[in-house]
């Protein structure tokens, strides 16, 4: 070890040991992580609602990452962030039961928090409300038990983690990762109001840094808003977008600099931080050496594995040090209503010109007008770019940490049925009226999409009208009635799926609301996706609520998040200005125009209750509708091969006397397959990238389908053949080390009579230089 790793060891040590920079711990915390990937063939994917937008591969998995702080005698509170497009009110009500039956009345839904990173790449079937299943053909039971089944392991995993240690908070200012989607409707703000404000959207990260008193650094979370659609509504392969690409980074990051003994704050700029292999080969091997090794190793055909083969053989797991908690890192998602990634802004496809500002059309149409993310054409590296530019910031505020979180752990949760809610406002001249929320219904305008992914037909933002042949269509399932219809003005009611019960409810009415209290920060988690400006309204009437009862402990600065898209999902929460212009945000405000001031009426509510610890009562129990889920979804009935192939052979191999440069040199290869929901293959992966040891002939893996170089894909020749084929590309990265290389692909094959048997297969080697 060089002078300079010796002198970065001995700071790191002391930064880890000092009382000076981490303080006496306040609290217990610990971590946790757990692969929720699903199913990776033939389900629809969640957020778009495109029928055709079927999974069939992996881009990167999908992760539940947890934090449980608690007080070392006293309360504690569980915050779960998941790769998911949002929480669902029956995944959460299922795993406090599973909670329950481990640990009693220690973690409930008073106190366990879930909240979506909204990523539109992850599968859907998950929710239980028919409105939000249609285009997944129904209730998916294999999406929602690898949500429930990884959530709470994540759970367990940060439970048994608990140690001593010290959380601190920073913030910062992230200028170039999201733009305002609807900028018009936003405009019918209060002049006065958005003078407050430099932007038309929030531009502030909030993170957290978990220290562990004896092993220093083990996890962050943090919270920013942007809309995970860096990923368009034609991707197919598994995703957790820009904001689950950002995780990944900070988690290599984090790993490369713990192996290397220090915690650099250098950034490759070529390549997201990753591992580099410590096999390195000799200098002194030539490429024409180096060559003849890799062509003694030909394919290897398809043959019998193990379950755990793919496990075991998954490089995060593999290099994981068992004598310490795992690096865990979250980003985390806020109101982001109408927050997009796609920076460059709104354009028509066929002119290239902007879109018409008030509507997102052209020539008055919404199908050809798309938001541009900052690699397009590329929606892979937009997705890179945007979770780079935020994994950059988190990175920044984690190193600059050093305002200590102190005080107490509490929490206050309550369940409100929005259909019916009674709102007070206070009117200018300081009377007050008292207003009602609506039964759930969607507008005109939900049908027409955003920039981020247009809808169909002749749907626009910004219709506050609708047109009688669709009125008609309307009116076969569910016409509206005209207290209902009054309720909702202006919004021109589309599908009035509150009050749409066949074969069960369409919507929610009853939604969970929730403070989790940690020191001076406060996470409020909503069931929904608010807009810039309602965010804004929400934090600051809790910030004043929770400074307005004299509670000396609470003089100094206090810290406010929303957690969006937490514990359900009921779409989204515009201000009652922006509620008027009915495009897609206003028109998915479900329960009308006052939606925003009931959450802020009962927000107050909670932030009271906490402050002057009183209870609150629990309100009306959500309904559980999983016995009354149905499914259309077709299942695997077998999987099958050509005459004389077996499973995990190689159809196409790499060229031979392949040679690669490290960069941007891409490589596929084609396997023989069977259909990736015969096994989730769960902390596990379908395809990896190894690397020859040449001391002992063995091969060492450097890359799976968790990495964003790798990309699995899989494919049916027709719709309903039993035969199936996996893609793998492995695009060779900068960090790749020199030396000799093979793909390999695990999977899992369905007889006729239900058994399932697992198989790897292995391609020819192949030269990176």
């Amino acid at each position: 070890m060089g002078i300079l790793s010796l002198v970065r060891l001995w700071t790191v040590l002391l930064l880890v040991t000092s009382g000076g920079v981490y303080s006496h711990s306040d609290y217990l915390i610990g971590m946790g992580s757990y692969d929720i990937t699903g199913p990776a063939a033939d389900v629809n994917m969640m957020g778009y609602a495109n029928m055709e937008q079927v999974a069939s591969g992996i881009h990167f998995r999908l992760r539940a990452r947890t934090f449980i702080v608690s007080e070392p005698q006293g309360k504690r509170v569980v915050f779960v962030n998941i790769d998911a497009c949002m929480a669902s009110q029956i995944v959460t009500l299922k795993v406090i039961e599973r909670l329950k039956s481990r640990y009693g009345d220690l973690y409930t839904e008073k106190n366990v928090g879930i909240s979506g990173i909204h990523t539109h790449a992850g599968p859907g079937g998950y929710l239980q409300y028919v409105v939000y299943i249609i285009t997944s053909l129904g209730f998916v039971r294999q999406s929602f038990d690898a949500l429930v089944d990884g959530i709470e392991n994540s759970i367990v995993q940060a439970h048994d983690n608990l140690r001593p240690g010290s959380i601190f908070i920073n913030k910062g200012e992230l200028l170039d990762a999201g733009v305002n989607r609807s900028p018009s409707a936003y405009l019918y703000n209060p002049s006065e109001e958005r003078s407050k404000h430099k932007y038309n959207v929030d531009k502030e990260m909030t993170l957290l840094k978990f220290v562990d008193d004896q092993w220093g650094p083990v996890g962050s979370f943090n919270w920013f808003a942007t809309h995970g659609t860096s990923m368009s509504r034609t991707n197919s392969l598994i995703s957790g977008d820009n904001k689950g690409a950002a995780a990944r980074f900070m988690e290599d990051w984090f790993e490369r600099n713990t192996a290397e003994g220090s915690y650099s704050e250098e950034f490759i700029s070529d390549e997201i931080p990753r591992r580099v292999s410590s096999i390195i080969e000799s200098s002194q091997d030539s490429h024409e050496e180096l060559l003849e090794l890799a062509s003694y190793f030909e394919a290897q055909p398809g043959r019998p594995a193990t379950r755990i083969s793919s496990s075991a053989r998954r490089v995060r797991s593999a290099l994981r040090k068992a004598d310490r908690p795992g690096f865990v890192s979250a980003f985390c998602q806020t109101n982001c209503g109408d927050v997009s990634p796609n920076v460059l802004g709104a354009f028509c496809l066929d002119t290239g010109l902007p879109c018409d500002f008030n509507h997102s059309t052209c020539g008055g149409r919404n199908e050809l007008c798309y938001g541009r993310g900052p690699g397009y054409p590329d929606e892979f590296e937009s997705t890179r770019i945007i979770g780079e530019r935020q994994f950059k910031m988190a990175l920044d505020l984690f190193n600059e940490a050093s305002e200590q979180l102190q005080g107490k752990v509490d929490y206050r949760q309550v369940y409100v049925d929005f259909s019916q809610l009674n709102v007070t406002l206070v009117k200018k001249d300081g009377n007050s009226e008292v207003v009602k929320t609506c039964p759930a219904a969607m507008g005109f305008a939900f049908a027409a999409g955003t920039t981020d992914g247009p809808g169909a037909f002749d749907f626009t933002q910004g219709d506050d009208k609708g047109n009688p042949f669709w009125k008609m269509v309307r009116n076969v399932l569910k016409p509206p009635h005209k207290k209902q219809m009054d309720c909702h003005y202006p919004k021109p009611i589309l599908l009035d799926t509150g009050e749409m019960t066949k074969p069960y409810e369409w919507a929610p009415s009853i939604l969970s609301l929730q403070i989790i209290r940690i020191g001076q920060l406060f996470i409020l988690s909503v069931p929904g996706e608010f807009t810039t400006m309602a965010g804004r309204r929400l934090r600051d009437a809790v910030k004043k609520q929770l400074k307005s009862n004299g509670n000396k402990e609470l003089s100094g600065e206090i810290h406010v998040v929303i957690a969006g898209l937490a514990n359900g999902y009921s779409q989204y929460v515009t201000t009652f200005e922006e509620y008027q212009a009915q495009r897609y945000e206003g028109a998915s405000t479900l329960f009308g125009p006052h939606t925003l001031s009931g959450y802020i009426q009962e927000f107050k509510k909670l932030s009271k209750s906490l402050v002057l610890d009183r209870p609150v009562q629990p309100g009306p129990q959500p309904p559980d509708l999983l016995d009354k889920q149905v499914s259309f979804l077709t299942p695997v009935v077998m999987d099958t091969t050509p005459a004389g192939d077996s499973f995990g052979d190689v159809i196409s191999d790499v060229p031979k006397n392949l040679s690669l440069k490290r960069g941007n040199d891409l490589v596929t290869v084609v396997f023989q397959s069977a259909c990736p929901r015969n096994d989730l293959l769960t902390e596990g992966t379908f395809a990896l990238v190894e690397r020859l040891e040449r001391e002992d002939k063995t091969w060492t893996p450097v890359y799976d389908d968790d990495d964003l170089c790798l990309r699995f894909k899989w494919s049916r020749p027709k719709k309903l053949s039993s035969r199936s084929e996996a893609t793998v590309e492995w695009r060779v990265p900068e960090s790749a080390s020199p030396g000799v290389y093979r793909i390999t692909h695990f999977g899992a094959a369905k007889s006729l009579f239900g058994s399932v048997q697992h198989f790897t297969g292995s391609s020819s080697a192949f030269l990176v230089t």
